[in-house]
């Protein structure tokens, strides 16, 4: 009987970044060959020697080969980053187009934006609550900005990218609408 923590089954290569490519070539036959007597299956288990797979992936052959399959985790991190800086600069170089409107206007569409969602009650009584609701309103007429954040998946940047795009549409907000600035100035210390 083998140890399994000795050797790799081709499901625990793949998740270390193989491909079935890179194990044949740079593997070859698997060590240990046979049927797995937990459960029925037609597919044989193929079992790699650890230190062997382990020696194999520290030479040269394999970092070309991971790289080439979009495997290496340097590779990825390096795509990664450059998508990160890439929509970052995107957000710093596009031009934010806030919406002029006539105060009575903003403030009618403001009230009607806070009835949509569902909002009621005592909040409506509140001091400033107008004003919130005309920077909320904005934002959400803002929102297809949020399309710049494409091609930023996980936490790679996306965070840092999420509050730069706040701040930029929260400052062109305040630049349109004066008085609406100190609301937003307020939404940008909260988001630090």
């Amino acid at each position: 009987m083998t140890d399994r923590t000795t050797y790799v089954t081709l499901a625990g290569l793949r998740e270390r970044g193989w491909t079935d490519a890179m194990v044949s070539r740079l593997l070859g036959e698997p060590d240990v060959q046979g049927r797995d007597p937990r459960r029925w299956s037609l597919a044989p288990v193929r079992l790699f020697l650890l230190a062997r797979v382990q020696a194999v992936a520290r030479t040269p052959e394999f970092v070309r080969c991971a790289a080439a399959a979009g495997r290496c985790p340097s590779a990825t991190e390096e795509g990664a980053e450059r998508r990160r800086r890439a929509v970052m600069a995107a957000i710093r170089a596009e031009p934010i187009e806030v919406p002029r409107l006539p105060a009575s206007e903003l403030e009618r569409r403001a009230v009607r934006h806070r009835h949509l969602l569902g909002a009621r009650g005592p909040g409506e009584a509140a001091a400033g609550a107008l004003v919130r609701w005309q920077v909320s309103y904005l934002r959400h007429a803002l929102a297809r900005y949020d399309a710049l954040l494409d091609g930023l998946y996980g936490a790679t940047g996306r965070a840092e990218a999420e509050r730069l795009l706040r701040l930029r549409l929260y400052e062109a907000i305040a630049a349109a609408y004066p008085a609406l600035e100190r609301e937003c100035r307020r939404r940008i210390g909260a988001e630090r």
